[in-house]
């Protein structure tokens, strides 16, 4: 082992970690699993970069299609709402088709997204997930109450989910997504036990819900299939954390976004078990606290509208609507840097 390679890797996977964790060594047995983890990596495009030029119609669904073919990229993930009247929930079904027709053309693979676990909108998701011919769906919920009955109501939604995976051939990914905390859906995910529903770790979600980035994948690490990457900057509120979103990589950046990308890379025994990362760049989205550090046995959660992200102060529509472009770029910039400087690290172990 060169220890230059070793303070290099240490570098980079302790970078913004706060925990009391170190690097694990980089072994040849663990460079060589790397090395076989990034040769199966697969990268995805998001809708939610270029939120603003969706919502104004500067860009449609189809043309995020051409994004992630451009950048070599996978796949895309998709919110059903996004693009407006462009969107996937208001196409027809010859559009849908079109839609479904490029994306095999392309060689991209499709995810669906819904904010929502109830059954009148994951009828709608499932209608237009055997429309094109995707199976992977993404959920989150979105109840007020107190938290155990929060739990019970998405425990019901999440019943019926598996029976629909069951029936049409679907796998449910439920998102960690600011009110919940990883461990609590983790207690969800195992009480049903269900072969077709897991979770999909958001890289900044855990913040509103008090918790620490690191710790937070390990809770749920067990039954984590996709995830969302994005740069967070972590604000202290009175008895919480807020977080802003920031350019991933960024000096603004507070998460350890490098040690949570090998993490999720590494699940899986024998094969990878993260299916899709997801480059979901949030820049200027604002989420407050959710959770708090000193809260009820049984705290009360609040009701939560959709994630959007509003005209930053001091933006002008059309530079909003340039800058989204720039920074999906950057994103892919970033990430593509960070898988980079991994398989050179291994590749130089190896050596």
């Amino acid at each position: 082992m060169n220890n230059k390679i070793q303070e290099r890797f240490n570098a980079l996977l302790c970078h913004n970690v706060v925990e009391e964790d170190t690097a694990p060594v980089l072994t040849d047995a663990l460079a060589r699993q790397l090395l076989e983890r990034l040769a199966q990596l697969r990268l995805f495009a998001h809708a939610y970069p270029l939120l603003t030029n969706l919502t104004q119609g500067r860009v449609t669904p189809v043309d995020l299609l051409d994004f992630a073919y451009r950048h070599e990229l996978q796949g895309l993930s998709l919110h059903l709402l996004d693009g407006e009247a462009n969107s996937l929930s208001q196409m027809t079904p010859a559009q849908l088709q079109v839609f479904a027709d490029k994306a095999r053309a392309l060689g991209l693979d499709v995810h669906l997204e819904i904010s929502s676990t109830q059954k009148k909108d994951v009828d709608q998701v499932i209608a237009i997930a055997r429309a094109l011919g995707v199976r992977n769906i993404r959920v989150y919920s979105r109840y007020e109450g107190t938290l155990s009955r929060v739990m019970d109501l998405i425990e019901t939604d999440l019943r019926y989910l598996a029976q629909q995976a069951d029936e049409h051939d679907l796998y449910f990914d439920f998102e960690q997504h600011e009110e919940l905390k990883s461990n609590e859906i983790a207690q969800l995910l195992n009480r049903l036990d269900h072969p077709r529903l897991h979770a999909l770790f958001d890289f900044g979600n855990m913040i509103n819900a008090c918790e620490q980035p690191l710790q937070a994948l390990r809770n749920l690490a067990p039954h984590i299939r996709q995830a969302h990457l994005k740069g967070v900057r972590i604000v202290p509120e009175q008895n919480g954390f807020g977080h802003y979103g920031v350019l991933q990589g960024s000096t603004e950046d507070d998460l350890p976004s490098a040690r949570l990308l090998f993490e999720l890379l590494m699940l899986g025994d024998t094969t990878p078990q993260v299916i899709a990362f997801i480059l979901e760049q949030e820049n200027h989205y604002v989420a407050p606290a959710f959770r708090q550090t000193a809260e009820a046995a049984d705290p009360f959660i609040a009701y939560r509208e959709m994630s959007e992200t509003p005209l930053p102060d001091g933006f002008s529509l059309e530079r909003m609507l340039a800058d989204e472009h720039r920074w999906a770029n950057n994103q892919v910039a970033y990430v593509r840097g960070v898988l980079a400087e991994l398989r050179t690290l291994a590749e130089l172990t190896l050596a």
